[in-house]
């Protein structure tokens, strides 16, 4: 995410208001559109596999931390009340067309901009990448342990679906903190890239080794 300390989603609805002059409305991008569904990692899959990429199609992922909110100001993890709140915020607050594609939890993975349409979460990488925000500050919360790890987890199956459908190399993946035209540490010292990457890669020989479970990409 372009700033690691994000405002409180829980207020911008009530503090903010979209800019009302026509200039401001000429300006302001066309809005791209929501999924707005939560799936646990195996509805994920499938999901991802009845999806067609006919227009856009990435080439890696880039991984991301919401910083705030933490996971202790979320308790439960994202709640379908929080979802228009990011679109305020994306949409109506930072004049963006999208936001991120995932926004993942200790409970769910969310679907937020289109996974076939291009999101806005890295400056040099939008039109290349998939977006993936992982609720949590992990420069203070643990990634390895308690309601982190379980993030942790769900975000490797995600990006392991995403890699074996779209036939992404695990090893083109990026963390926020590379794109040279940003200067956030997001997704936090925590967040150790090769020992992530190796993860989603174990999991996919998992998968694989695993026989025909997993539903055929054929897109």
């Amino acid at each position: 995410m372009y700033d690691k300390r994000l405002p409180d989603y829980r207020k911008l609805i009530s503090t903010n208001r979209p800019a009302s002059s026509a200039k401001s409305k000429e300006n302001k991008p066309k809005w791209k559109g929501i999924v707005g569904e939560s799936y646990s990692p195996e509805e994920f899959e499938n999901y991802c596999c009845s999806l067609q990429w006919t227009g856009w199609r990435p080439s890696f992922i880039v991984l991301h931390n919401t910083g705030n909110p933490t996971l202790a100001s979320r308790p439960n993890g994202y709640t379908s009340e929080h979802i228009p709140n990011l679109v305020h915020y994306y949409r109506d607050q930072m004049r963006w067309s999208s936001g991120p594609h995932l926004f993942i939890d200790d409970r769910q993975i969310w679907v937020f901009t289109p996974l076939t349409l291009s999101g806005v979460h890295s400056p040099s990488w939008n039109a290349l990448a998939f977006g993936v925000e992982m609720l949590g500050d992990y420069d203070a919360e643990s990634f390895d342990s308690g309601r982190g790890l379980e993030v942790q987890k769900k975000a490797i199956a995600a990006c392991a679906t995403l890699s074996s459908v779209l036939g992404i190399d695990c090893d083109t993946m990026r963390l926020h903190r590379e794109d040279p035209r940003t200067t956030h540490a997001c997704p936090g010292k925590n967040v150790h890239k090769s020992d992530f990457i190796q993860s989603v890669k174990d999991l996919l020989v998992e998968r694989n080794a695993g026989g025909d479970d997993a539903p055929e990409n054929k897109h």
